[in-house]
């Protein structure tokens, strides 16, 4: 698998001048791949951060965290923020000239979803299940602009179930620990204090401070329970993580 993994990473770096590396906003430093960045530097190509889904995260902190990362454009394909900017980004450094572009990223992060705002139609299939793009595409989105979507290669060397889950990257169903994934996002909403907004997204009032209890709670108020009335953690955690990386379930603004 690691093979395979960089064989298409040195396949698009050699054919691709610009390279854009998708990032989630929820997860920017996380969702990054310091390793393929070097390579793409040392191979003098050019590459821009692409900090996608950022209507799901506090302005102020995708600032805060994306501030040494440049050039760096904020996107959301959803809400149809950005496309332009990052257009005249590529234009920019492509100098007028055609330009090949490779999209780079974890699998559900958002890149064929960014493919299709920019092109304006479903031109790149996307799907909520992760690892959907299979091989490399090409779609042309404009007569100078030719980009190149790639399977979410990311995730082959990946070994943080936690990381890949909380990207969108990793399937609910088939998660491990989904457990150990809901308590860091309702840590998440803790350090925000936003714990209120957690209820809310729920229509419940949390009572309880610690993170294990207010899960117990959430599965507890919304009837997933097992024989006994045990609270099953197992079904909610798996809800809340679906919740999570389809945006329902999201720190506000």
């Amino acid at each position: 698998m690691a093979k395979s993994f960089w064989d298409i990473i040195n396949r698009l770096v050699h054919q691709a001048d610009i390279l854009i590396e998708v990032l989630d906003a929820r997860t920017v430093e996380q969702s990054r791949n310091r390793e393929i960045e070097d390579k793409i530097t040392k191979q003098g190509k050019q590459i821009i951060y692409v900090i996608t889904k950022s209507d799901l995260a506090e302005k102020s902190k995708i600032e805060e965290e994306a501030r040494h990362l440049r050039p760096c454009v904020f996107v959301s394909a959803k809400e149809k923020w950005g496309t332009t900017i990052l257009l005249k980004k590529i234009l920019e450094l492509s100098k007028g000239k055609e330009v090949t572009v490779a999209v780079l990223g974890y699998p559900n992060v958002g890149k064929s979803s960014l493919i299709n705002a920019l092109k304006g139609k479903k031109s790149a299939s996307t799907s909520p299940i992760s690892g959907h793009t299979k091989g490399l595409q090409k779609i042309r989105i404009s007569g100078k602009i030719l980009l190149m979507d790639s399977p979410g290669v990311y995730a082959y060397m990946e070994k943080d179930e936690t990381k890949l889950a909380l990207m969108g990257s990793k399937d609910p169903a088939k998660l491990k620990d989904p457990e150990l994934v809901a308590l860091k996002i309702i840590e998440e909403f803790q350090n925000k204090e936003k714990i209120h907004d957690l209820g809310e997204a729920y229509n419940i009032i949390i009572e309880k401070n610690d993170p294990e209890e207010i899960l117990e709670e959430i599965a507890l108020k919304k009837k997933r329970v097992k024989k006994g009335n045990i609270p099953d953690t197992e079904i909610i955690a798996r809800k809340m993580i679906a919740d999570w990386q389809s945006g329902k379930l999201r720190l506000q603004r």
